[in-house]
């Protein structure tokens, strides 16, 4: 239950307890908030356990050089305790940090590693249901693991032929494309679920989990289909918020390891994930000469130049050259 949010005292005495309760009231994503606590809790042990009110620029400064110059992370992982460690002094701690001067991580140019169209089948169908179907989802809608397995019945839209994202990244919600080709899979994965959920009710397994205290607003929607994960697990957990044994969705470790699985099987030699599909996604898009503002917004990126680095993929790909030899 790893998107479950981990509940809270009522009037929270610990600093970290405070951070997360105003990251949540300030209506950033689990995912968001579980990043930030874990660097301002780095950030507090680099200097050995000292409250943050009591550092200033430079015990800020030290910190993103040891990681750049020691740690060896990645701009972006760099970049990432940056943003967290500025959320915690400009907007929690109301003392804003200026004028640093750190040493920046080196940058590398890296690109997505991306299936052929004839790899991603082949992984594919190396996969049994249900993980195929998420694997058809993430290459045929461009879903990220979390994004498929969050899904909920009533997100499948089948009337309008298209897939709603609830509180994707950034906690925003967007629509992508429902491949043709999967409804029929698709609406035979809800009626599974249905059956499913018919098998709990008579077990007195409690109801699924509702995000941002719907519960208490609908006590009765958390036996409703709709409300249901579509790719549920195999077993229910204790919800540990409520004490209430539940069935949640299906872990990401369990899909990811099925994908690396795959992945030999299909003896496709590069390294790859889950996370493969969903560049394999855009690059197909890409070579369609599909708009790249349009894929943008399939893929749900804030900004357009984390899409243009698709762009380049196809240079690597070969797209625009030829070998001397062909």
């Amino acid at each position: 239950m790893e998107n479950v949010k981990i509940p809270l005292p009522l009037k929270p005495t610990k600093l970290l307890d405070q951070f997360r309760t105003f990251i949540r009231l300030d209506g950033k994503s689990y995912a968001t908030e579980n990043t930030y606590v874990y660097w301002v809790h780095q950030y507090i042990l680099f200097h050995k356990k000292q409250h943050p009110i009591h550092l200033s620029n430079k015990h800020v400064t030290a910190y993103l050089s040891h990681l750049a110059t020691v740690a060896n992370t990645a701009p972006n992982t760099q970049k990432t305790a940056l943003n967290a460690i500025m959320f915690l002094y400009n907007r929690f701690l109301k003392r804003p940090i200026e004028k640093l001067d750190f040493q920046y991580a080196k940058k590398s140019k890296r690109t997505p590693t991306v299936f052929s169209h004839e790899e991603a089948i082949a992984v594919i169908n190396a996969l049994a249901m249900p993980y195929k179907l998420m694997a058809q989802l993430m290459y045929g809608s461009g879903l990220r693991i979390s994004e498929a397995l969050r899904l909920r019945v009533k997100d499948v839209d089948f009337n309008m032929g298209y897939i709603v994202v609830r509180d994707g990244k950034g906690a925003k919600d967007r629509t992508t494309l429902l491949p043709k080709s999967l409804v029929t899979d698709l609406k035979n994965q809800a009626m599974l679920v249905s059956k499913l959920l018919e098998f709990d009710r008579a077990r007195d397994v409690g109801a699924v989990y509702l995000p941002h205290a719907l519960e208490n607003k609908y006590p009765n929607a958390g036996y409703a289909l709709e409300w249901q994960y579509l790719f549920p697990s195999d077993s229910i957990s204790k919800d540990p918020r409520v004490n209430v044994m539940r069935r949640h969705h299906l872990y990401s470790g369990t899909l990811q390891s099925h994908v690396k699985d795959a992945i030999r099987e299909a003896r496709v030699f590069k390294q790859a994930s889950c996370h493969t599909f969903r560049h394999s996604f855009a690059t197909r898009l890409l070579q369609a000469k599909y708009d790249l503002k349009q894929i943008q917004t399939l893929m749900g990126h804030s900004d357009i130049r984390t899409t243009e680095i698709y762009l380049h993929v196809l240079d690597d790909l070969g797209d625009k050259v030829k070998s001397p030899i062909d």
